[in-house]
């Protein structure tokens, strides 16, 4: 449970001057809002200079599929600079998990968070299924405040990893039984309401109601936006949604929080704590819209979850003991600049596109008749009679839809699975030079339990 050690709230301002100068790590000024977003300078490499490696907090974010290839196009989509993240690049992370070289998310999220590689849809377990301690349950047991952010159900395979243990990412009542029965987590923000729900009220736990548990235990529970701006402190349980919440292309039709106000909310009251915090924000969605060749999702989650980073990087640049990194899990769908039967690189007119593809599948007629009506209205392009006649003919109108998308705009895909390629690791704040060069991803939680000072993780 939260510790109750209060010490004068700090607040995420919406205008500073800069994330400030602390000596040994990245010097920069992180986006203000009001306009376009600042960028933020490079590093200071004037000679050698003495290190201040105190960290007492962790913001760790896991962009879900995030790779470069995303990244060079995110860039192409703003328009008006580099993601907030690209002069805090430290290196390259890999990815493989302990039975294959492609990882799924449990796998990939287990080794981000015990540093210890298991097989493909395992949770925080050994392959033989043994339990396995994570960065989160270790910050609690040296008395920090801990919290789980996520655009999936809270009870999906990223954030699973850091506060349950099962032998299948799939077993979602038993993660979310184990949330509440372990009560490591202070902070539950994300969607996922029917794994907590009994059946009787249309929920998926055999007899049991997880959130009067919880209720019980001292969370504040909140469903909507407005409840969750309203708590300023105490433990929390939010879901947003039945299930994941909302692609942002579509939450402003909601009364669904955002990835960044969910983010800010979390670290106002974990940083309450004279302890310190461990925080996981993951942009769970990246990685579907990847699985979907979903180009304008992909970039719309993208620029959702940078507004989180840059609510953290302004609490960072203030407390100057706080540690961010952010890394994606894998590579999913492979996402380039360019392919085969591309048109040239046009990645801006991905603004211009109001729903995914799934929406506009959903919207076609019987006949599919009305597509080239359909994709007009939302993604401001005429398709030809032949682009209409592959969409009216294929076996899956949604990633027909979004293929076409992405050839207009420039963006290749080489699946809808995931990929082993490499994936780029940015870190800012005391202890950023440990996540240098090439590592894997289990030496990201072993280097953040030897900044905050815990015990090593799983040692044998």
């Amino acid at each position: 449970m939260l510790k109750k050690a209060m010490v004068a709230k700090l607040s995420v301002a919406l205008l500073i001057v800069g994330l400030g100068v602390n000596e040994g790590w990245a010097q920069a000024s992180p986006p203000g809002h009001a306009g376009k977003p600042a960028q933020p300078g490079p590093p200071d490499h004037a000679g050698p200079k003495e290190k201040k490696e105190k960290v007492e907090n962790v913001i760790y974010f896991i962009p879900d599929g995030y790779s470069a290839g995303y990244n060079v196009n995110y860039r192409h989509y703003k328009e008006d600079g580099a993601p907030v993240w690209d002069d805090f690049f430290t290196g390259m992370m890999s990815t493989h998990s302990k039975n294959n070289r492609i990882t799924d998310s449990a796998a990939a999220g287990t080794a981000m968070a015990t540093g210890v590689k298991t097989n493909n849809g395992v949770v925080s377990q050994t392959s033989e299924e043994d339990d396995l301690e994570t960065i989160l349950e270790a910050a609690d047991q040296a008395g920090k405040s801990t919290g789980l952010v996520s655009t999936s159900a809270i009870s999906h395979a990223t954030p699973a990893v850091f506060a349950s243990h099962v032998n299948s990412r799939n077993n979602q009542e038993e993660i979310v039984r184990q949330y509440i029965d372990q009560g490591v987590v202070d902070v539950f923000l994300g969607g996922g309401l029917q794994y907590f729900l009994p059946e009787s009220e249309g929920g998926r736990q055999e007899d049991r109601h997880l959130v009067n548990e919880a209720i019980d235990q001292g969370y504040q529970f909140v469903e909507n936006r407005e409840e969750l701006l309203d708590i300023e402190e105490g433990t929390i349980l939010g879901l947003f949604a039945d299930d994941a919440m909302e692609p942002e292309l579509h939450r402003e039709e909601t009364d669904q929080p955002s990835m960044a106000e969910m983010t800010s909310s979390a670290i106002d009251v974990l940083s309450q704590n004279d302890e310190g915090f461990f925080l996981m924000v993951e942009g769970s969605q990246i990685d579907w819209a990847g699985h979907a060749n979903d180009a304008a999702w992909a970039m719309s989650d993208t620029a959702a979850f940078e507004e989180a980073v840059i609510s953290a990087l302004e609490f960072a640049g203030q407390d100057e003991e706080t540690l961010v990194v952010i890394a994606g899990d894998h590579d999913t769908g492979g996402m380039t600049l360019g392919g085969y039967n591309s048109k040239g690189s046009d990645v801006e007119i991905l603004h211009d596109v109001t729903a995914t593809g799934d929406y506009m599948a959903g919207q076609l007629n019987s006949d599919r008749s009305d597509v080239i009506d359909v994709v007009e209205e939302y993604a401001a392009i005429t398709l030809t009679d032949e682009e209409a006649q592959t969409i009216q003919q294929s076996d899956n109108p949604s990633l027909a839809i979004n293929q076409i998308i992405s050839d207009y705009a420039g963006v290749g895909w080489s699946t809808t699975s995931h990929t082993g390629i490499e994936v780029p690791i940015y870190a800012y704040g005391p202890g950023s030079d440990h996540f240098r060069g090439l590592i894997d991803n289990t030496d990201v939680p072993k280097g953040m339990a030897d900044l905050l000072k815990l015990p090593a993780l799983n040692e044998e």
